[in-house]
């Protein structure tokens, strides 16, 4: 008998001719072909984490009585009967305290903070030992105050097309250099803001995700090396750069307090501020590491945050089409809200070098520019006052009590704005205005005050150039048609963070703006609108650069974040 069966016989022969045919159609090498030849390009891999997300703490579980009893001796005497009796009692209202306990800090910890917060606080996941890294990192950008800085309204206006092609030429082999020089997964959750801090001997960037987390990346810090058995040190060109931090700014952490922007105190950039969708704005003091709330409404989802270069007052656009006026040196009550819209305002930008003349953009479809100059006279109704309000301003006066009632901000509505509209005085105050096929999602000023550029669900970006003579007269401006529009793919979906173009705030160099791109690049533009560069790296990247933000004070610089948290430094490679 065949140690063969006659079935592994007929396999075996099917196996034969099947070669045989792949042979006389010449695929026999046809699987090793499309294998990845050893040593050559693998496909992008994603930077991972050095660290886990730890675990919450599961809640005590109930058990049953009958469960939970030992069992019974038979012969047990009276006294110890009692004895069992009331240990167990005992034991039952301790475990009973201990649930209702676990019960109440997990309702604690889905409730807005609305109290100062310290370094520890904030970094409740990090060890003693990051936090004194963290906090001499913060010394180190605190040894030179940096104001933000602005230029003239003739900065980089040439009187020949020659000069201006020179200044383009040499701002397109600078940012050509760029490369993807270090990656690291900053934040937890979806990138939605970010801000890059003006110390230039430093790579320190802040990103805000979805889930209310600030992190702090020092994005060149060296990293430690571990070596293996033999002490040798192999570079994983998937392992992450530099160092970083997350603080947890506002609360709950959920998607109801999404970082929706991040400022810098332009005075010194010694504080940063956040706004965030849990209707309040925090001040992260850099020096003492204190988390203050200046900042909050009744439900008003905040969108756009921005101040003007002397650092005193704030504008704060919101959710539903107001825009609110705050002075950082007075109680918040004192705040002023202007009805602007009928429909959510998703950005508010100031003028660098006017700041009374505003930029805002709506989901009206419409991008208009302001002088608040007028809008200020207008009387206001006072809101009704808010119990258990929060503390004050740091820079107002300290008297006010965390729990004291306070009055919310003044606001002039809407039909009030249309009755000044319509009078002759009136009529300077929209100086001018432009609709869009659809909603309008961002619109900045440039460091020079005379450039407009605006992102739209239409799918254009859109520059304006407004001459400075425009913003001296009280008067509405000529014209208000975008000289330049580009087309540009905006249909982030539901996944991404929506596209805004950012200005480069570093005022030395010709006026430029960077936006992310669905086909994993990062596009920079001239404020002519020509293409300045196209940064991308398939071998490292794996997602849409959503978020960008680029250098104060040092051109080669552009750093990116994606829907993952994972961030990326673009730098010139041999940095």
């Amino acid at each position: 008998m065949s140690d063969i069966s006659d079935y592994e016989q007929e396999r075996l022969a099917t196996i034969a001719r099947n070669r045989e045919l792949l042979a006389k159609l010449g695929l026999v090498d046809a699987s090793q072909a499309i294998k990845p030849a050893k040593g050559g390009k693998s496909a992008a891999k994603p930077v991972q984490p050095r660290v886990k997300k730890p675990k919450e703490p599961a809640m005590p579980t109930r058990q049953s009585t009958r469960l939970r009893r030992a069992p019974i001796d038979p012969n047990e005497s009276p006294a110890a009967k009692r004895k069992r009796e009331r240990e167990e009692e005992q034991k039952r209202r301790e475990e009973e305290e201990e649930r209702l306990a676990a019960a109440e800090r997990e309702r604690e910890a889905k409730r807005p903070r609305h109290h100062d917060l310290n370094l520890e606080t904030l970094t409740e996941e990090l060890t003693p030992e990051e936090v004194t890294d963290l906090r001499s990192t913060f010394a180190t950008i605190l040894r030179t105050p940096h104001p933000k800085r602005t230029s003239g309204d003739d900065a980089y206006v040439f009187d020949s097309d020659a000069k201006e092609n020179a200044e383009v030429k040499e701002l397109k082999e600078r940012l050509g250099k760029l490369k993807v020089v270090s990656r690291a997964k900053v934040t937890q959750d979806r990138v939605y803001s970010a801000a890059y801090h003006p110390e230039p001997t430093k790579d320190l960037i802040f990103f805000g995700d979805k889930h209310g987390q600030l992190g702090i990346w020092d994005a060149r810090a060296p990293v430690e090396e571990v070596a293996d058995e033999d002490g040798d040190v192999t570079p994983d060109p998937d392992a992450e750069g530099g160092k970083y931090w997350r603080l947890q700014m506002h609360w709950p952490a959920t998607s109801k307090s999404s970082i929706s922007s991040i400022k810098f105190d332009p005075i010194d950039a010694f504080s940063v501020f956040t706004s965030a969708y849990d209707c309040s704005i925090r001040s992260l003091s850099l020096t003492s590491g204190m988390a203050t709330e200046i900042y909050a409404t009744d439900g008003v989802l905040l969108t756009s945050i921005d101040l003007p270069p002397h650092g005193h007052e704030m504008w704060i656009a919101d959710a539903l089409g107001g825009v609110t006026h705050m002075d950082l040196r007075a109680h918040r009550s004192h705040a002023k809200r202007y009805e602007l819209s009928t429909q959510k305002i998703g950005s508010v930008s100031v003028n660098p070098t006017r700041p009374y003349c505003l930029v805002t953009a709506s989901n009206s479809r419409e991008l208009k520019v302001w002088d608040t100059r007028m809008l200020e006279t207008l009387s206001s109704r006072s809101l009704r006052s808010a119990p258990n309000s929060p503390s004050p301003s740091p820079r107002a006066s300290s008297k006010a009590k965390d729990n004291s009632v306070i009055t919310l901000p003044n606001e002039v509505d809407s039909e009030t704005i249309e009755k000044l509209l319509a009078t002759k005085k009136g009529q300077s105050t929209v100086r001018a205005g432009w609709s869009h096929g659809k909603s309008v999602s961002s619109a900045y000023w440039d460091p020079r005050g005379r450039s407009i550029v605006s992102t739209s669900y239409d799918d254009t970006i859109r520059l304006w150039d407004i001459k400075p003579n425009w913003m001296d007269k009280d008067a509405v401006f000529p014209t208000s048609r975008p000289f330049s529009q580009i087309k540009h793919n905006c249909q982030t979906g539901r996944w991404v963070s929506v596209f805004k173009a950012q200005w480069s705030p570093n005022p030395d160099a010709y006026p430029h703006f960077t936006i992310g791109n669905m086909d994993h690049s990062v596009d920079i533009y001239g404020c002519k609108g020509d293409l300045i560069a196209k940064l991308s790296d398939r071998t490292k990247l794996t997602a849409v650069q959503a978020v960008t933000c680029s250098h104060p004070s040092v051109v080669e610089r552009v750093a990116t974040g994606n829907a993952s948290g994972r961030c990326v430094l673009w730098a010139p490679e041999d940095l």
